[in-house]
């Protein structure tokens, strides 16, 4: 019943709510299974997340939050998400790799072969078995925030959430049988019914 599922997306997407969901709909299935979430999941993660998200007063480069997002990362895998897949769990994940291919890659601009191959050291390699991408206009994601507080990258300028929400897309394109792209402006409702047709096809296919 392994099943290792991320969900993905530019700010205001939407993303936390429906892994929040499916973890939910899941448990009232019976079907063992454990959200987590980046930076973060972990005691070191956390630390590592709050000071990328929230530091002030502390200029940090682009190449610096790759090697941060990796080393949160790695702890994660280590820690939390392959042994929950080796004890036959559902693992979501709220953001992974894909996430540090879209953010330091496309929208801080650093060179893709290096971000995949730090990435690909931080998971061991460990890739999901599906990607949830939900997809929205990057101001329409960014107006969703306006009202709260906002941290270091949602206060980027518009063009970065651009470039981002861009290279996820590059990521679909390159390997689309692995990604399920969802218009994240439809109803939470609708989403999560999308989302779980594709999970609950994935489920039956593993237990045949």
């Amino acid at each position: 019943m392994a099943l290792f599922i991320t969900f993905e997306g530019g700010e205001g997407s939407g993303k936390s709510v429906q892994a929040k969901e499916l973890y939910r709909r899941l448990s009232q299935l019976a079907i063992p299974a454990l959200l987590t979430h980046e930076p973060g999941g972990t005691p070191f993660g956390k630390k590592l997340g709050h000071w990328l998200k929230w530091t002030q007063g502390i200029d940090i480069p682009p190449l610096t939050e790759l090697m941060l997002f990796n080393a949160s990362r790695a702890q994660l895998v280590t820690e939390v998400i392959r042994p929950n897949l080796e004890g036959g769990k559902v693992v979501i994940s709220d953001r992974y790799a894909d996430s540090t291919t879209a953010y330091q890659g496309y929208g801080r601009g650093l060179d893709l072969e290096m971000v995949k191959a730090t990435n690909n050291a931080a998971t061991q390699g460990l890739k999901p078995d599906l990607t949830v991408l939900l997809d929205i206009p990057a101001e329409k994601g960014l107006d969703r925030k306006s009202a709260k507080r906002q941290d270091r990258f949602e206060r980027e300028a518009l063009a970065f959430h651009q470039r981002v929400r861009e290279g996820y897309l590059k990521l679909v394109a390159d390997e689309p049988q692995r990604w399920l792209v969802v218009d994240g402006s439809q109803s939470k409702r609708k989403i999560a019914e999308i989302v779980w047709q594709r999970v609950s096809q994935l489920l039956s296919s593993r237990g045949d």
